[in-house]
């Protein structure tokens, strides 16, 4: 059996562990620079607020019902996260990330075990200890535990530990399950089935599979399949390790100077290398990129990117530091606003596995110095040590005015009581 655990409305519960007063109160919290919704608790669902929404749309919504907003603080989510991910590993070793906010458990080996049981003891767990509320999937393949997260998440009559164990539950489950709502169908792909006359995932799964197949992939053969309770997707507990590391962000205000945009980019230069020794892997070149606000039809655009090749692959954050700054002052331009910069690490290794050149020695890796500048940053929090060439103004940084501090990270944004 596969479970998926699920925290429901994560950005805002995060929020709500650490400031009481937003319980019962709707709130949203907004994508970076403040743009759109990204979160929505289930009051703010209920007034009928989108995902995605442009936070300037609903300025009158917002005043109107006391809507709390706040920016989003992905250091403390990523860090609540983690803690979450440490509790389910004491209910199961073998545990799959989705995304942040959710992860597939598979129980091989747990037959003796009451699944329900155990679940709901791992989701009262994770409120007694962190606050965060939790619903639990459990079904024999990873689509039929997504419909069973569903309807624990959205069914006033079903617990918050659903199990599909049954084929008059499985039925029931998918009779009221539109098909759009079953995981990998998109927007697009509903719309064909329902042309077909499949509007829900029952129908979906008593359709005829090889026509299905044939009309289009094996990929829909596959849901099917998972939808007649045969586990078809695969279950990867360990992910493979990243082929490209992708490093941007959109300033909170235009950029004319160059000197702001080294910076910028070795902040994200800074942080990429972070991954890259993280899943011990290695890259060989960096691509940089800049651009203007391409939706400002009143100011000149311009967009360029460029490549640099390092004569071997490495992790130092340094390395990767000069080739930015010698890739930036080459595709710079003067005269223009900029809006977003960003750095993408490729040709990426495992770093055990290096390819020496006959006529070059070999280079000094500096293991010793990352190891303790990242062990530094770990301990004391991230930008603790850093390169005088990310500055210490950021001018640049992205909007973040009604972001919450970063209880669980910084010292020095610990709560306090007194």
């Amino acid at each position: 059996m596969i479970a998926l655990c699920d925290v429901n409305n994560f950005y805002v519960s995060c929020e709500r562990v650490f400031n009481p007063s937003l319980w019962h109160r709707p709130v949203i919290v907004l994508s970076n620079n403040d743009g759109c919704a990204v979160a929505r608790s289930n009051e703010v669902k209920a007034l009928g607020v989108k995902m995605g929404v442009p936070f300037f749309q609903i300025k009158n919504l917002v005043k109107q019902h006391n809507i709390a907003v706040l920016s989003s603080n992905y250091a403390l989510y990523g860090d609540m996260s983690q803690r979450v991910d440490d509790i389910i590993a004491l209910y199961s070793d073998q545990v799959e990330n989705y995304s942040i906010d959710e992860c597939f458990i598979r129980f091989n080996g747990h037959e003796h075990v009451n699944l329900v049981q155990h679940a709901e003891k791992m989701r009262q767990q994770i409120w007694q200890w962190l606050g965060l509320p939790v619903c639990v999937g459990i079904a024999p393949s990873k689509t039929l535990a997504k419909v069973a997260n569903h309807c624990a998440k959205k069914l006033a009559n079903v617990p918050s530990v659903f199990k599909l164990d049954t084929e008059s539950k499985i039925q029931k489950a998918l009779k009221n399950l539109p098909v759009k709502e079953v995981w990998g169908i998109g927007r697009q792909l509903s719309k064909q089935l329902n042309d077909m006359g499949i509007a829900t995932a029952l129908q979906l799964r008593n359709a005829d599979l090889k026509s299905m197949r044939k009309r289009f992939s094996v990929v829909m053969e596959r849901t099917i399949l998972e939808l007649r309770g045969i586990a078809c997707i695969e279950f990867d507990a360990d992910p493979e390790k990243k082929k490209q590391i992708i490093c941007t962000r959109s300033f909170g205000e235009k950029i004319t100077r160059l000197e702001l945009l080294k910076e910028a980019l070795a902040y994200h230069v800074t942080r990429a290398c972070v991954t890259l020794r993280q899943q011990q892997s290695q890259a060989q070149s960096i691509t940089i990129g800049i651009r203007t606000n391409a939706f400002n039809a009143n100011s000149k655009q311009y967009s360029n990117s460029i490549t640099i090749k390092l004569p071997q692959a490495s992790c130092q954050t340094n390395l990767f530091l000069k080739a930015a700054t010698q890739g930036v002052e080459k595709i710079f331009r003067l005269g223009y606003e900029y809006k977003k910069a960003g750095i993408v690490l490729n040709d990426i290794s495992d770093a055990g596995m290096i390819q020496a050149d006959l006529f070059m020695p070999q280079a000094d890796d500096n293991k010793a110095l990352m190891s303790v500048l990242d062990d530094i940053n770990n301990r004391f929090g991230k930008g603790t040590l850093r390169s005088a060439q990310e500055g210490f103004n950021e001018d640049w940084v992205m909007k973040s005015e009604i972001k919450s501090p970063a209880y669980t990270t910084r010292f020095n944004e610990v709560i306090k009581v007194i």
